[in-house]
């Protein structure tokens, strides 16, 4: 047979090979797409699995199949190698919703999206309200919870560290602990959870804020101190500044705050605050944080203060009032401001007439005691 008749042959037949190959090539990739886009039902979507180090990729996608997340090894293999090229797992805890894709599972393992927790603290928690957060168990975390509040307690005197530039005088976190939502991790331990939320309120408190702090003569611990009054009294997200702007004025006259909020942190202080009112008590007690006895502010913060309240402390607004009571006309959180006594006694009347009304009806007054000084 001629060379040539050869050549023509066997081109004919290595081209019939390479028809064949990627015929089936074309339908593997068919395969595997349908496969690695096919959701699948499991059971175990909320048990976290973690992923440790120098653990082979084949060892996990064959511990994913056997826990269910997978239906079959071979479309996660198979992607990997073909299509991912190059790309590996991350370590870390992982959580795994129910149905799932294979290509789900590859993207959260490759991207490294370990199951995460949140862990909120409202505007306006004192230092006992987060300890007894954070001393229960929370959900997600290894670290088991501590034996009481108290060890939480004993935790901010530990870390005051990192607010000490900032606050020399500090004894503990009050007032820096920032209220928000935080993520936690499996491996997260509360005292990371702290530290998280302290870097949270540096973050917030701007070099900008500190700034306008030491214009308006404040250091941080008394500008942190009005912020906290303000969050505690403000019900009304537009009465933060003028509730600012009575303190302040008050400051400035060398009147006493009259701020029911102290009263009640120094009661919480000694343990007497027990059932949300204050008493005569409360208001005779012998505290530097009760305002109705002391003049000028509290030695410290009283709880911890959102954004807003740190902005209208250093933002007071431009008016005359010296007093606020609650107003039970309107009875939406809001308060009524007066510039003159008079007009404050009417006021406080106002708001008496309506806590014997309440209890007359058998209906316990939510307000708290307030005084005509306020």
């Amino acid at each position: 047979m001629p060379t040539g008749s050869l050549i023509r042959k066997a081109v004919i037949g290595l081209l019939a090979i390479l028809v064949l190959i990627g015929g089936s090539g074309i339908i593997g990739y068919s395969r595997l797409k349908s496969a690695i886009s096919q959701p699948h039902k499991h059971n175990v979507a909320q048990k976290i699995m973690t992923i440790e180090p120098r653990t082979g990729m084949s060892a996990i996608i064959a511990r994913l199949h056997r826990e269910g997340v997978l239906e079959s090894e071979w479309p996660t293999a198979w992607y990997m190698r073909v299509v991912a090229r190059g790309q590996s797992f991350k370590t870390g805890s992982y959580e795994f919703e129910s149905p799932i894709t294979p290509l789900a599972v590859i993207s959260k393992l490759t991207k490294g999206e370990v199951a995460t927790h949140s862990f909120t603290i409202p505007e306006g928690y004192n230092q006992w309200d987060i300890a007894a957060k954070l001393a229960a168990p929370l959900p997600g975390m290894n670290q088991p919870a501590p034996a009481s509040p108290d060890e939480i307690l004993q935790l901010f005197k530990k870390k005051v560290s990192l607010i000490a530039d900032l606050d020399s005088q500090a004894t503990d976190l009050e007032g820096y602990l920032f209220p928000d939502t935080y993520e936690y991790t499996i491996n997260n331990t509360r005292e990371q959870l702290v530290e998280a939320m302290v870097k949270r309120f540096r973050k917030i408190y701007t070099t900008e804020l500190q700034r306008k702090a030491e214009t308006m003569g404040l250091t941080t611990r008394q500008a942190i101190t009005m912020a906290s009054l303000v969050e505690k009294e403000a019900k009304v997200d537009s009465e933060r500044e003028t509730i600012s702007q009575v303190y302040h004025k008050r400051l400035k006259m060398g009147e006493k705050l009259a701020c029911d909020p102290t009263v009640i942190y120094a009661a919480l202080q000694v343990g007497k605050y027990k059932d949300k009112k204050i008493h005569q008590s409360d208001l005779d007690r012998d505290s530097p944080y009760n305002t109705y006895k002391k003049a000028g502010m509290p030695p410290g913060p009283i709880a911890s203060p959102g954004k807003r309240s740190i902005e209208a402390a250093l933002n007071p607004a431009r008016t005359n009032y010296l007093y606020f009571v609650a107003d039970k006309i309107k009875n939406d959180g809001s308060h009524k401001f007066s510039e003159k006594s008079s007009d404050h006694e009417r006021a406080v009347q106002v708001l008496r007439q309506w806590e014997r009304e309440q209890q007359k009806n058998s209906q316990p007054s939510t307000a708290p005691a307030q005084s005509p000084q306020k």
